[in-house]
């Protein structure tokens, strides 16, 4: 049955009204799934560990130093001038976080008909000491968008990994590499830096319009110090470190002039310093006879959902036109173990909020593992903004506490801000069927005003340019006609008839409009169909 107008206004009016059901909830209910309902805090914590983050600048443009560590400064190449370093010595446990793309200045080197242009990212350990000092790597990756492509829009939705995962980019590639603790065939399990010397660590291709991403955990037996550099084209060591001496910043800071801005909180820049932390650990305990439980994950200072429980942590050191803390949280490992009972279905949820203002994106793609007991289960989840996903069902037990344990290295190129929940089957599936219905009359809408367009078969005709006549001339005025008196030889006489009303005095219009009048009339006529 064909709908009419009024159905589908209804129709119109249901979706609007639903919408707006959800954004009239408190502020901390941006997420539909959660809407009317509370998220509570994780309250977790960060570990020790200190960690080199090298994502300023993110996009480089040319060959240079991107972030060191040792005392001193480097000439910027925007402005000219030094920059102090990211100051920072390590000496035990410690991280590495490197992510950049490349753009060069010069359009030949973009690639296309030509050959792609291609820079060297090298991460060097200088050793400031008087005796060699050793690196000893346990899990590791180093990827580059040759080895995995970077698909931005791929494996959305919810998919099991096997053994050799999923990934839609370097990123993501490396960050699974992480979650399962494997040290990637390419790194060495150990380095030597003899006495105040330095030596490459790791070298790996960048291209043009490509990305590559560095994940490192590793320990040391002396104090020690990182620099990351890029180099044009070459892949020897001698080139890399050549660039460390030559002092200059690799092209592309383009914060510099917004350094109050970065500081009040008005702009975020990426990371270029040593942050502090590379696990966040949190543990919950919840009854689900009680209510669903909805926790924030990887959440920020603007997407929180109410709980003011910000997992974002510190920089001890960082560039100038560095953000001010490792608010991208690359390259972090949360831990999050729910205890729950309850008994019946239910399910755990991921979801990211409604940015407003925004279309939609992709928000997160990357691994994450679930630990059901004994069992464990590692999927890939490609979700979007203002999405909520299914990870799995969850085995709840009567009487007993069910512990759920979830596992995830935040990959590069997410936008942290997520909610973790875990709501009964039938809540998930209400929301989507709303959502479908919405969806739907929207649809619906959008044809039928579309059927409704009134297009004229042809264009208006032109109107003709008429004769001006002289300005002088005056209108003429209609007036009776006048029949000619009858004669007394051909006519009796009569008696006189009344002689017929004047005319009311109309104007005729001038004839330079006439024409024009008349060619409007017959197109409106087209329109109504006569």
């Amino acid at each position: 049955m064909r709908l009419g107008r009024d159905p589908l206004q209804v129709l119109a009016c249901v979706a609007t009204a639903t919408s707006c059901l959800v954004v009239a909830q408190p502020a901390s209910a941006y997420v539909a799934l959660m809407a009317g309902q509370r998220a509570k805090p994780l309250n977790g914590s960060f570990n020790s560990v200190p960690v080199l983050h090298s994502n300023q600048p993110e996009i480089v443009t040319g060959p240079g130093i991107l972030v060191n560590t040792a005392p001193g400064s480097a000439i910027a190449a925007e402005t000219r001038r030094p920059l102090k370093n990211a100051d920072y010595t390590f000496n035990g446990n410690f991280g590495v976080h490197m992510h950049h793309k490349y753009y060069p200045f010069d359009s030949k080197k973009l690639g296309g008909a030509k050959k792609r242009g291609l820079l060297t990212l090298g991460l060097i350990a200088i050793n400031p000491g008087d005796r060699p000092v050793t690196l000893t790597f346990s899990t590791g990756s180093v990827k580059n968008s040759f080895e995995a492509p970077y698909l931005p829009n791929n494996l959305m939705g919810v998919k099991p990994l096997g053994k050799r995962p999923w990934n839609t980019g370097p990123g993501d590639a490396t960050a699974v590499q992480m979650l399962r603790e494997e040290l990637d065939r390419k790194l060495k399990s150990s380095i030597t830096i003899p006495a105040r010397s330095s030596r490459v660590v790791v070298s790996t291709d960048l291209p043009a319009r490509g990305i590559a991403n560095g994940l490192l955990q590793g320990r040391s037996d002396g104090p020690f110090q990182l620099a990351v550099v890029a180099a044009e084209e070459s892949r020897s060591d001698q080139a890399l470190t050549a660039v460390l001496r030559r002092g200059r910043l690799a092209p592309g800071r383009i914060y510099l002039d917004r350094l109050r801005e970065i500081q009040t909180g008005e702009v975020f820049s990426r990371v270029a310093g040593v942050a502090i932390g590379d696990r966040y650990t949190a543990s919950k305990d919840h009854n689900l006879n009680q209510g669903p439980l909805h926790v924030p994950l990887t959440s920020t200072s603007r997407h929180n959902f109410g709980t003011r429980d910000v997992q974002v942590n510190p920089l001890t050191s960082r560039m100038v036109d560095s953000a001010l803390n490792n608010v991208g949280t690359y390259g972090v490992r949360y831990d999050v173990t729910l205890n729950l009972k309850g008994q019946g279905a239910h399910q755990l949820v991921m979801s990211h909020p409604v940015v407003s203002g925004k279309k939609p994106f992709t928000a997160f793609r990357g691994s994450i593992r679930i630990q059901q007991g004994d069992e464990v289960e590692e999927i890939h989840v490609g979700l979007r903004a203002g999405e909520s996903l299914a990870l799995t069902d969850l085995r709840l037990t009567p009487g007993r506490t069910n512990p759920v344990k979830i596992s995830l290295v935040y990959p590069a190129d997410a936008t942290p801000g997520h909610l973790l929940s875990v709501v009964p089957v039938q809540q998930l599936a209400m929301l989507h069927q709303r959502q479908k219905q919405q969806k739907e009359a929207l649809d619906q809408l959008a044809a039928y005003k579309k059927q409704r367009n009134v297009v004229p078969k042809q264009a208006p005709p032109a109107a003709i340019e008429p004769v001006v006549t002289p300005a002088n001339t005056p209108d003429k005025i209609a007036t009776p006609a006048v029949e000619p008196a009858k004669t007394p030889a051909t006519a009796k006489q009569k008696q006189p008839s009344p002689p017929p009303p004047l005319p009311a005095i109309v104007p005729v219009p001038a004839p330079r409009y006439t024409d024009a009048i008349r060619s409007q009339q017959q197109w409106l006529r087209q329109l109504q169909g006569r």
